[in-house]
């Protein structure tokens, strides 16, 4: 019966992370949305989850947006923001240290184009959506089973894994199956690794503001550093 019990509270953990994957990995890449209309179905999915969560009997506190932690959640956040710019700056600052922003695939984007990224889409399709969902929801979840070091270790696992979809093969990888695997697992490492800052500033304060804002400057102004980079290129 005890077991049972274990395996019945994994259930909403078990299940958000599921359900999370899926949308990420199949559901979005098989409707083949435009831009706009994926930001909002992103939007709409997370707030068709906080009301799970909320219904489940998860707390606003829980969830990161306790209007209580909203001070401590704009300091971090201002301050990630501000550490990102600078780190940003220098790179795009030392012309040895430029080519690391260059992305071909920004190469000829109108600055209009650009702005519409960076300003809407970015922060309201993927920033908002993504930490709602792992750093709001499924922390949460998970914080309530696990001591928040190992929550955050299974949280920023599957962060990772939700990028499986988006993890683009470089056309070196064509005829080596083992290079292409090796460059998806990147993907994998590196967003995981930044799902865990994002994790961590979210716990040390205790609002979901200051992951979004470490994530609105890592995306967003990454982007308008890649236009930049590649542009001077």
């Amino acid at each position: 019966m005890t077991r049972q019990i274990r395996l019945r509270r994994w259930l909403p953990v078990v299940g958000t992370s599921a359900g999370l994957l899926a949308w990420s990995n199949l559901v979005v890449p098989a409707l083949s949305l435009t831009p706009g209309v994926r930001t909002g179905a992103n939007l709409a999915a997370a707030v068709a989850l906080v009301a799970a969560a909320r219904a489940g009997g998860l707390s606003w506190t829980e969830l990161g947006l306790g209007r209580r932690t909203w001070r401590a959640g704009i300091r971090w956040g201002g301050a990630a923001l501000a550490a990102i710019t600078a780190g940003y700056g220098v790179l795009l600052a030392v012309p040895a240290l430029r080519p690391l922003l260059v992305d071909p695939r920004v190469e000829g984007t109108a600055a209009g184009q650009l702005a519409v990224r960076a300003l809407l889409l970015i922060p309201l399709g993927t920033v908002v959506p993504e930490e709602v969902a792992f750093r709001g929801v499924l922390l949460a979840l998970t914080s309530r089973l696990l001591a928040p070091g190992r929550a955050l270790a299974l949280t920023s696992a599957v962060f990772g894994l939700w990028h499986l979809a988006s993890a683009r093969l470089p056309p070196v990888a064509e005829g080596f199956p083992l290079l292409g695997i090796a460059s998806v697992a990147a993907v994998v490492a590196v967003t995981a690794a930044g799902g865990w800052v994002f994790g961590w500033l979210r716990q040390r304060s205790g609002s979901l503001l200051a992951p979004i804002g470490a994530h609105l400057g890592s995306n967003g102004l990454g982007l308008l550093a890649a236009w930049v980079a590649t542009g001077r290129a």
